[in-house]
């Protein structure tokens, strides 16, 4: 089997509560790539990726398309049931940007399964269940309207939230004080504040929050303010930016600088670097967050087998990105329910994108 061309099609994911917003920024909607990789045996792959807006980290929409023209034309040729093979290639062709490379990846790994008949989570190492915990974001707001977006989420199911902070100590406080006056004993809390809180402000909340049933997630922008940080709190630690590559979480994990990390798939460029990546924390005995920055039905399914194929001790959420949205994207994608996600059970990533989606290529490589 040969990779014969690779497309990528654009679609906006709008948001069904009107916006997205943490620490200081929001958008009312996301810039998505669907890739579409098609073979010389009629079988057709599908990917995605989504940054969360040009200013969460070192990504952007038109960047991964220009990558992806790059990557496109190293992978022509190219034996899809092969992804390490496929990712060296990528490699070579275009040396970092792993964000760019991750929609492909993702279409290789999904035509892979499908060649294989079995889903991804099988070439992943095999599903330890077909339901994955998820947690629910309390977008940033005035504390009174996060309470009620917390309260609607329980009506759903969820015991698992993180809720968006990052706009100063007063406000942060009274916005974390607020959610925990509701929050039940089975419940889980993260105070998120992607980076926002110089060292000092994130030292004022420390001794302001050592009391509150919750966790603070990436407090500073830098991984020395974080571990900074980490003998003066009193509450579980969660690091997300700054674990950006395989050789951070090594020191991370030497340092003792967190208890949990966010593992986002587009950042180790695809699958086939996140499963590596979740056996190094398997190894070391870091427990995961598994998602990615953002996306829709595909790159929710790819996040579904990857949590699915980690064991539960070492699994604490994941993300449903596609239950956020007003506009699917495709079929097949996890059913969100009671706090849980289903696994695709068909062979590869087990989704179909809607045709209507897939007219107009801006992106075609033969």
């Amino acid at each position: 089997m040969r990779i014969t061309a690779i497309r990528a099609h654009a679609v906006d994911l709008f948001l069904a509560e009107g916006s997205y917003s943490w620490n200081t920024q929001s958008f009312p909607s996301f810039d998505s790539t669907i890739v579409e990789i098609q073979t010389d045996e009629g079988l057709t792959g599908y990917g995605e990726i989504c940054p969360l807006g040009p200013g969460y980290m070192p990504s952007f929409a038109e960047g991964a398309r220009a990558g992806m023209e790059v990557l496109a034309r190293a992978l022509i040729g190219l034996d899809p049931t092969k992804p390490n093979v496929a990712a060296a290639a990528m490699d070579t062709a275009l040396k970092g940007h792993p964000y760019a490379k991750s929609g492909l990846d993702l279409a290789i790994w999904d035509l892979a399964g499908k060649a294989a008949g079995v889903p991804v989570s099988t070439l992943l190492g095999g599903a330890f269940r077909d339901q994955v915990r998820l947690f629910r974001v309390i977008s940033r707001d005035a504390p009174a309207a996060m309470v009620e977006r917390l309260l609607e989420a329980r009506e759903r199911g969820f015991i698992q939230y993180q809720m968006k902070v990052g706009t100063g100590v007063a406000e942060d406080l009274a916005r974390m004080h607020a959610i925990a006056d509701v929050l039940q004993p089975n419940e889980v809390l993260a105070a998120d504040a992607n980076t926002a809180w110089s060292r000092a402000e994130a030292m004022q909340i420390a001794a302001a929050v050592s009391e509150l049933p919750l966790a603070i997630e990436q407090p500073c922008l830098r991984y020395d303010e974080c571990l900074a940080l980490r003998p003066h709190l009193a509450r579980p630690l969660i690091l997300d930016e700054v674990m950006d590559s395989r050789d951070a979480i090594r020191q991370g994990a030497a340092d003792g600088a967190m208890d949990i990390i966010n593992l986002k798939i587009s950042r180790f460029g695809g699958l086939g670097g996140a499963m590596r990546t979740r056996d190094l924390c398997l190894d070391l005995g870091i427990t995961m967050t598994i998602e990615d920055t953002w996306g829709g039905e595909i790159a929710t399914a790819a996040i579904a087998h990857l949590a699915a194929a980690t064991p539960d001790y070492a699994h604490f959420q994941s993300s449903a990105f596609h239950d956020y949205h007003t506009n699917p994207i495709a079929t097949g994608g996890p059913v969100v329910a009671d706090g849980h996600m289903s696994v695709p059970d068909g062979p590869g990533l087990g989704i179909t994108p809607i045709p209507d989606l897939l007219r107009e290529p801006i992106l075609e490589v033969r």
